[in-house]
């Protein structure tokens, strides 16, 4: 661990307003670097008393990748202090938007490499409906991918519906999604929109964890990517997301 690395990390969980990318003065920051820097932060919020709950997928949809230019999905962790509870509002951040997501809930560890989407989905207990509320540390949700994954994906916070199922009693593919703000319906998809199927996605996840030693262990909540395109969270706005079998989540700015 080297000192760029822990000062990184320490000046992102610092920052309270949107500025530059870490690029603009690392400009040579690579992928493994970055993780690690995740992976320090993630250090720093446990010595805090947080803890470690899950993973999230980023930008596991092609369109959003070409969006956002950057070239493949990312990984970032989740702690239990990024839980939003139902009804509570949102805490101040620096330029929230939501998206809504299919939540997995690990019954057993999953462990890669060679994982598939079929033995990914197999290790799932419960799927949920929830929405992410990512909040981009650098100006104008610029970045890199090394830039994002620095920054645990964007990650702030998350709100989890009350409808859990079975992934056996679901086609995840066709599972729709309606994101409605402020009573009107501004964007739809379904799950195909995740890598083409979401237990996709999972299997990414246990792959790519693999690959650096890690594995997803029992109890752990994975967010398999937005469904759709994120949408501002304003102050006093409110973002629902209506599943067709999962019922709905709401969050308010």
């Amino acid at each position: 661990m080297t000192a760029d690395i822990v000062a990184a990390a320490q000046e992102l969980l610092n920052r309270t307003e949107e500025s530059a990318q870490l690029t603009d003065t690392w400009p040579d920051l690579d992928l493994a670097t970055a993780y690690a820097i995740q992976d320090e932060a993630l250090r720093l919020r446990q010595e805090r008393g947080e803890t470690l709950i899950g993973v999230k997928l980023g930008l596991t949809s092609r369109a959003k990748q070409q969006r956002m230019g950057v070239e493949e999905p990312l990984l970032a962790w989740l702690t239990d202090a990024m839980v939003l509870p139902a009804g509570a509002p949102t805490p101040q951040l620096i330029h929230p938007r939501a998206e809504p997501e299919l939540v997995f809930v690990l019954g057993e560890r999953l462990a890669g490499p060679g994982v598939t989407a079929a033995t990914a989905l197999a290790a799932v207990s419960q799927v949920y409906g929830g929405i992410e509320i990512i909040d981009s540390r650098y100006r104008d949700y610029r970045f890199t991918l090394p830039d994002v994954v620095a920054d645990n994906g964007s990650s702030a916070l998350f709100g989890l519906g009350s409808v859990g199922r079975p992934p056996s009693s679901l086609d995840l593919s066709l599972e729709a999604a309606l994101l409605e703000v402020d009573g009107q319906i501004v964007d739809t998809a379904t799950g195909a929109a995740v890598q083409g199927h979401p237990a996709e996605a999972l299997a990414l996840a246990a792959n790519s964890l693999a690959a650096r030693g890690l594995a997803l262990e029992p109890g752990w909540l994975v967010l398999t990517g937005g469904m759709t395109d994120a949408v501002e969270l304003r102050p006093g706005s409110r973002v629902a997301a209506h599943f067709s079998n999962l019922g709905s989540v709401t969050i308010s700015g």
